[in-house]
């Protein structure tokens, strides 16, 4: 026989409807009758029926986590399961589940968010990334459901939309300057998909680093390729097919870096003594690369807590007015630059 609210109501010496207001996490519950219902809820093996709850209180307990490619390429970068951690830690605290996009293509993925938004199948969503001109922003917007980003909106000026971002023009711009100061005249820019407004933000900082110091920036020296490992090969190619190859390289991304350096150790160039490398992102394995990989540490995990934050709050109080949280960075100095060579 299945255990009921009334069975957890006796055991714990309550009204059924208090049962009913723990499980919801009332306010107006005390801290001593939530720890005493939960003990007896846990003892009794009892487990709410989240499903009859949301349709009585037309809320699902759910978000939607919107991916910007299909999963397969996506959970290639260690950038998106540490991000999810965030997000889910955050969930986790005020018992929202996640609903993960499994599109393949732009036209799937945005399909799915429809279905989401027309289905009420989650609460809100979260968007891992922010397109230039993106349909899925826009069409959220439009329909005004609770939503939140991973960077920020390619319109500046649309200040209605929450977004959790890094200052990632001031980081690509601190980062140029550092090689400057370590005598790099040659720098070259690898930027991932120029579609998303974190690769602009990159490409901005670096190109303002360098014109401040009165070096005009070479298109030759700036390449874009795909966040994956392979996309460093190949951008590595492109640099050092040049008759006049940089001395040093900022990437967008510490997993191309990967790809990057093996390209350049299999062409017997190395890091630090001939090329200065140096990153974005500090994923668990940058350490581990070798040389260590100098990078910016973005706080990933961060990002993804914030934005489950300020997305919960904005369902919980839909009245309440958009956020824009910047979440801090710090370069992190290892061993993949030095002083160029006289």
């Amino acid at each position: 026989m299945s255990i009921t609210i009334k069975d957890v109501a006796r055991v714990a010496n309550v009204a059924p409807s208090t049962v009913s207001r723990v499980i919801a996490n009332s306010p107006r519950i005390s801290d001593r009758t939530k720890e005493k219902v939960r003990e007896a809820m846990k003892d009794l093996g009892y487990h709410p029926n989240f499903n009859a709850r949301s349709l009585a209180n037309k809320t699902t307990k759910t978000l939607g986590v919107i991916m910007p490619n299909s999963a397969n390429k996506t959970f290639q970068n260690p950038f998106f399961p540490e991000v999810i951690r965030g997000i889910s830690s955050k969930a986790h605290q005020l018992e929202y589940g996640l609903y993960l996009s499994t599109g393949q293509t732009e036209v799937e993925i945005f399909q799915e968010v429809q279905d989401m938004v027309q289905g009420r199948r989650v609460d809100g969503i979260i968007l891992l990334y922010s397109r230039v001109n993106d349909k899925v922003m826009a069409y959220l917007n439009e329909q005004d459901f609770p939503f939140t980003v991973i960077g920020r909106p390619s319109d500046e000026t649309n200040r209605e939309i929450t977004y959790v971002n890094n200052d990632n023009y001031k980081a690509a711009k601190t980062v140029t300057e550092y090689l400057l100061l370590l005598g790099h005249k040659r720098i070259a820019f690898i930027g991932g998909n120029l579609d998303f407004v974190v690769t602009v933000d990159h490409m901005e900082g670096y190109k303002t680093a360098l014109i401040n110091t009165g070096i005009e920036p070479r298109e030759d020296y700036i390449v874009f390729h795909e966040e994956l490992q392979e996309g460093g090969q190949e951008a590595v190619i492109d640099l050092m097919s040049l008759s006049e190859r940089p001395t040093a390289m900022i990437v967008a991304d510490d997993i191309m870096t990967f790809g990057v350096m093996r390209m350049l150790s299999e062409m017997e160039i190395s890091v630090p003594n001939d090329i200065s490398i140096i990153s974005f992102n500090n994923v668990m394995i940058s350490e581990l690369s070798h040389p260590p990989m100098t990078t910016v540490d973005i706080n990933i995990f961060g990002l993804g807590y914030e934005a489950a934050n300020c997305l919960i709050e904005k369902i919980i109080h839909p009245e309440i007015e958009p956020k824009h949280v910047i979440i801090p960075h710090k370069m992190i100095k290892r061993q993949t630059c030095q002083r160029v060579s006289k």
